[in-house]
Parts: structure tokens; sequence; C-alpha cells
């Protein structure tokens, strides 16, 4: 891979190529940039109490830290994104329907402009892992505003999730597409094994093309996907989540008698356009 020197900043590893950055965060200064994330604070069209828009720190030296933090004695954690989803906006309680029919189905929740939404192009970051993600979960990934909208998944979008990480040491990657329901597929997901590096620190990056995605950390090949290739903008999250809120019976961790406090720490996200050449 070729080296993207960042002024001031740890640089980019990219692979074979010319590309010119059209986004990114270096999380400089103390606080978020509201012009670039938003916070996700819905699921499945409705508030849900495992997010906050609290438990972010930004550190002075470069560095954005998800920490989880503890509410009504349960622990929760933030979720940053560029854009949304329309399933994940509650609707209207006062909507009384649409023109064409009592139901109360449209319109939908109101749609926020989304702050950066993107297609193609090499997506990265470098990040340290929490202490016990037995316990809280991390993630980099993209999400289209409209997955599962669609029969054919390309033109509706995807979820691809450059980096998961459930376990201690090791990561997951890969995507999921076609909604989430019966019709949910996977392409290119593989769990692997992170190999140790001196500072803790890792890279991971998601180079999405027309014809295909191959997904890297610290620098390999992990995999790739081609079989459906998402050609709409998609949008940016670096998320969190107190394991637990997903069962269907809810059982996230209690605070005990001691808060025990840990974060997902990220040094910066960018998004590079390979330059063709004529």
């Amino acid at each position: 891979m070729n080296k993207f020197e960042v002024k001031d900043h740890e640089p980019s590893f990219l692979p074979d190529g010319e590309w010119k950055l059209v986004w990114a965060d270096e999380f400089d200064g103390n606080e978020l940039d509201r012009t670039k994330w938003d916070f996700r604070l819905n699921f499945w069209a409705k508030p849900w109490s495992a997010y906050t828009d609290e438990g972010i720190v930004l550190d002075g030296n470069s560095h954005i830290e998800l920490h989880r933090v503890e509410k009504d004695g349960y622990y929760v954690s933030p979720q940053l994104q560029t854009g949304c989803n329309s399933f994940d906006v509650p609707k209207d309680k006062d909507s009384k329907g649409c023109w064409a029919t009592d139901q109360n189905f449209w319109p939908l929740g109101e749609l926020e402009a989304p702050k950066f939404v993107h297609r193609f192009g090499y997506y990265e970051c470098r990040c340290k892992f929490q202490k016990k993600p037995e316990e809280m979960w991390s993630a980099f990934w993209t999400q289209s505003p409209s997955i599962g909208a669609r029969y054919e998944a390309e033109w509706c979008g995807v979820e691809s999730d450059i980096m998961e990480c459930f376990e201690k040491g090791v990561a997951t990657t890969g995507n999921i597409y076609g909604g989430y329901s019966s019709q949910l597929k996977q392409e290119g997901r593989v769990k692997y094994n992170l190999d140790k590096t001196d500072d803790d620190w890792h890279y991971f990056g998601m180079d999405w093309q027309p014809d295909g995605y191959t997904f890297y950390c610290d620098g390999k090949v992990i995999s790739r996907a081609n079989k459906t290739v998402s050609q709409v903008p998609q949008f940016i999250l670096l998320t969190t989540e107190v394991q637990g809120y997903r069962h269907l019976t809810p059982d996230p961790i209690k605070v005990g008698e001691k808060f025990e406090d840990d974060a997902f720490i990220v040094d910066f996200v960018r998004v590079f356009d390979k330059i063709e050449k004529q």
C-alpha cells in the first residue's frame, strides 16, 4: 500500500493508484464538529434507550473517545453518523396520515439533510479498541439511507461493515444487504484475529469501486465482495453499543457498585476518491 502524508497527523495507507482526499475528520480541538456528525438516538423508528448523545470526549490530541456512560443505573453509549435511515426516524405523533388513506403510514418521520454521503472511494479509520468488547462493541461502517427498499439491492444500498469488534483481539468485516429481515444476505463477511501492534492502534479500510469491495486491516487484504455492489451514496458511522440491548428481552449491563469506564478511541476518519487516468 502507498503512504499518504497528512500534515501534523498520522498518515493514511492507500491501495495502489492515485487518490485525492475528499472528506476527513481529524478530531482536532476539544468539541465534536457538528457540521460533520449527528448522533443516532433512534432504532427501528423509535427512541432507543441504549443510545445517548453523551460520552463523547475529544482529548485535545486529535483523538475522539466514545465512552460508555451511566444512565438510570444502566450502561449506555454513543453512536455517530453523517446521515440517517428513514426507518430510524420516529413518525410524527400528530400526523394525520396520507391524503389518500386513513392509515397513519405516510408521511414518514421528518428526514434531516445528511452531513455527508458519498459513493465509491477508500474509507479509512485508525482506532484503538475498548477494553471489554464482551460488554460493549464498536464499529466503523457505512450504511445506505434506503437499504432494503428495493429488490435490486445495488440500487438501494447495503451495509458495509469495515470493522466490527465484538470480542477481544477479533474483528468482523463484510457486507449485509437486502434489508434486515428474511431477505438479509451477506457477502465477504469474515471474522478474523487481529495482529498485535506496538501501540494498540489499528488501521481499517474499505476500497469501494463500481465493480466491488476490498476490505483491509493494517494494510492487509481481509476480504472481497463483488456480487452486490451499492451504486448509491452512503453515510458513515462510528458506533458503540452496550451488549444485551438487541435481545428480545433486553438485558443490558447494570452499573454495579462502582462505575467502570470504557471507550472506543478513533484517531481519524478519511475518505479518498480514486483519480482515474485519462
